[in-house]
């Protein structure tokens, strides 16, 4: 049976991904809207931020484009995959579930997952998907182990801006005071879906000290570093991470918009599945 898979733009989707289908975010600066990844980059999206000033904003897909997609792709598939951001950061999930709910009566096959994550982590639950159908496991068995999958998602995120987070209204603006004064820094962390604080530190190098812990605590085999614009200080750690911990590949991506417009440029996190490791079914 031929499968597709729809994903959104907060997803790293690179080469050799085979019959993967991006439906792009949208961003707002102001009244002027972008789609995330078509006619906006990353690099242009911390731009932006940089010149204009302004709280950016991003918002879900619409239920009309989902249909749209899925109709399309009904035409030559068999069954339909589509694993989003977690529900907890956007709509974009219901969006997916709602389409889905109006193609029943002509496409039932449509299997919607909340990956309860983002950016490079939400492609590799993609990956273990492909992996299990290769395998010829049925897809109500693969819906299932993608869910099990997400619920074992660990993220830390260390900001790398206060001012950005609480120009984008997720800090008040007591703490961005306060943070500022005291070089006090969030440390987030993403949690069965949620985004929230895990610890405040009093400087970026204990934040990433703080990660590297909760790392050693892990029993994991693959992780994965992410970053906004800083590429070279995420090369850096993940070189220090690699003497420290040789028995765990790691691998750099860069951060979905929908951190990044809220945590900055200069923002860098590690991510991994507890007890899985590789995304391998």
């Amino acid at each position: 049976m031929k499968v597709a898979w729809v994903t959104d733009s907060t997803a790293f989707v690179g080469n050799g991904m085979e019959d993967v289908h991006v439906v792009p975010m949208h961003i707002s600066f102001g009244d002027r809207e972008y789609l995330d990844g078509v006619d906006l980059t990353l690099e242009g999206l911390y731009e932006k931020l940089e010149e204009e000033r302004v709280a950016g904003k991003t918002s879900q897909p619409s239920i009309g484009t989902f249909v749209s997609l899925y109709e399309k792709l009904a035409k030559d598939h068999d069954v339909i995959f589509s694993v989003h951001v977690s529900s907890h950061f956007s709509g974009t999930y219901a969006s997916a579930v709602q389409a889905a709910d109006m193609m029943k009566e002509v496409f039932p096959a449509i299997y919607c997952v909340d990956s309860k994550i983002l950016s490079y982590p939400l492609t590799d639950l993609i990956r273990y998907g492909q992996a299990l159908d290769r395998e010829g496991v049925s897809h109500e068995e693969i819906k299932t182990r993608l869910e099990e999958r997400a619920a074992q998602s660990r993220t830390f995120v260390m900001v790398g801006s206060l001012e950005q987070l609480n120009r984008s209204g997720r800090m008040s603006g007591l703490s961005f005071f306060l943070g500022s004064m005291l070089h006090i820094k969030p440390l987030l962390t993403i949690r069965d879906g949620k985004l929230s604080v895990d610890q405040r530190v009093r400087n970026h190098r204990k934040g990433l000290a703080l990660m590297k812990q909760r790392l050693s605590a892990a029993k994991v085999r693959e992780a994965f570093i992410l970053y906004g614009l800083n590429r070279e200080e995420a090369d850096h750690w993940m070189e220090e991470l690699k003497g420290e911990f040789p028995g765990i590949h790691f691998s750099p991506y860069p951060l979905a918009a929908v951190i990044g417009i809220h945590a900055g440029s200069d923002t860098l996190g590690i991510s991994w599945f507890d007890d899985i490791g590789s995304g391998k079914a």
